[in-house]
């Protein structure tokens, strides 16, 4: 009853959140320089990702992650490779190779989107952040005068992060009237489904700059293997009920937990982290475990192998340097020869035991949690 996401509703959101962010990127490749030497550009396209698009979509379905591709200047290509400091592993830096080799006509598309790291030019997160956004909202105008009759449109943007848009369907527009929120997050695209975006801030401390650091997307492989899962696993399979029933778990005993530690225990047990512990588990056994009489069973040993990685300090990043995923799932070279990735590397251990430790007193107390922390009075906006 705290999780389930009407289909309904669910398909109702996501068409109209589809239609309003294609006339969004349509308006602003339009308006948009064309590719050349001083700029970026949009390539008009847009990736649906997350869990909404995953059917692990928990509560309500009022927000919505969307890769919106950029293209580069036709002399240009992106050169990625792993960033070396003190930084998180699995941070990229985004050198560039010109054609026709660096020349003048560089100068101005580095100067207004590149910074300097080691006598080279790199693409800069930061810079490309703020140019998106200056650029969507400046195409704001056309696309609120178009869709004013099914809703009314906002876009809004804190610095370092990617720009969310706000909205709000008309009340004869739509039969679901839900406010959503859209974070559309500007990705350079490096061909086999592959994107590097911008970093979040506050995950980059120390050199290189952060305004330098990209993290590497890999959704559109999640989602091939998500695919491959349904159809190996029996058809009631419980293993995106598990992943549901831990993300609110997660988020019910975040309530009840004061800050700092209510902060880092977010960002601990991501979403991402909860998902890559769920691929670890499923393809440690057979799938036929995975059938919905054995979901508690499931529940549990996904609850366990996350303590044990926590209390370890360790756990590896599904795709970057993994050789066991199963043929089946086509990988593209570049993440087979990625170095793995420690996603707990950027954690103190007694952060780690901490989380770990409160985990199991979540599960063991999952009961009293959800009745004590599902009341109104206790439900407070997640972030």
């Amino acid at each position: 009853r705290q999780l389930r996401v009407s289909p309904h509703v669910l398909g109702h959101s996501k068409a109209h959140v589809g239609r309003v962010v294609a006339e969004l990127v349509r308006a602003a490749k339009a308006q948009g320089l064309q590719p050349g030497p001083l700029a970026l550009s949009l390539r008009g396209d847009f990736v649906r990702i997350g869990s909404a698009y995953e059917q692990h979509k928990v509560r309500s379905p009022d927000c919505f992650d969307i890769l919106v591709p950029l293209r580069l200047p036709p002399h240009l290509e992106p050169q990625p490779r792993c960033a070396h400091g003190p930084g998180p592993r699995g941070d990229f830096v985004c050198g560039l190779r010109a054609r026709d080799g660096w020349s003048r006509r560089c100068r101005p598309f580095a100067e207004g989107f590149c910074v300097e790291l080691q006598s080279r030019s790199h693409l800069s997160s930061g810079l490309v952040l703020r140019w998106f956004h200056g650029h969507l909202q400046r195409c704001l105008g056309a696309v609120r005068y178009r869709l004013q009759e099914r809703c009314r449109i906002s876009l809004s943007a804190c610095p370092g992060h990617p720009p969310t848009l706000h909205i709000v369907p008309c009340s004869d527009y739509v039969c679901c009237h839900i406010s959503m929120a859209v974070r559309l997050i500007p990705a350079i695209p490096l061909g086999d489904a592959l994107y590097l975006t911008a970093l979040p801030p506050q995950s980059s401390p120390g050199p290189p700059a952060p305004d330098a650091l990209w993290g590497l997307n890999a959704s559109r492989q999640e989602q091939r293997l998500l695919s491959w899962l349904k159809e190996q696993a029996p058809a009631s399979s419980c293993h995106l009920k598990c992943l549901q029933i831990l993300k609110g778990l997660r988020d019910l005993r975040g309530q009840g937990l004061e800050e700092p530690f209510c902060s880092q225990w977010g960002r601990v047990l991501s979403s991402y982290v909860l998902k890559t512990a769920l691929f670890s588990v499923l393809l440690q056994g057979p799938l036929e475990a995975w059938d919905e009489r054995f979901l508690v069973e499931r529940l549990e040993d996904l609850v366990l192998y996350l303590r044990d990685c926590l209390r370890k300090q360790v756990l590896m990043d599904f795709f970057l340097g993994n050789t066991s995923i199963p043929e089946a799932v086509a990988l593209p070279r570049f993440l087979k020869e990625a170095a793995p990735v420690n996603l707990l590397a950027a954690f103190d251990g007694p952060t780690l035991d901490l989380v770990a430790f409160q985990l199991i007193s979540t599960w063991i107390q999952a009961p009293h949690i959800i009745r004590m922390y599902s009341s109104p009075r206790y439900l407070r906006p997640v972030p």
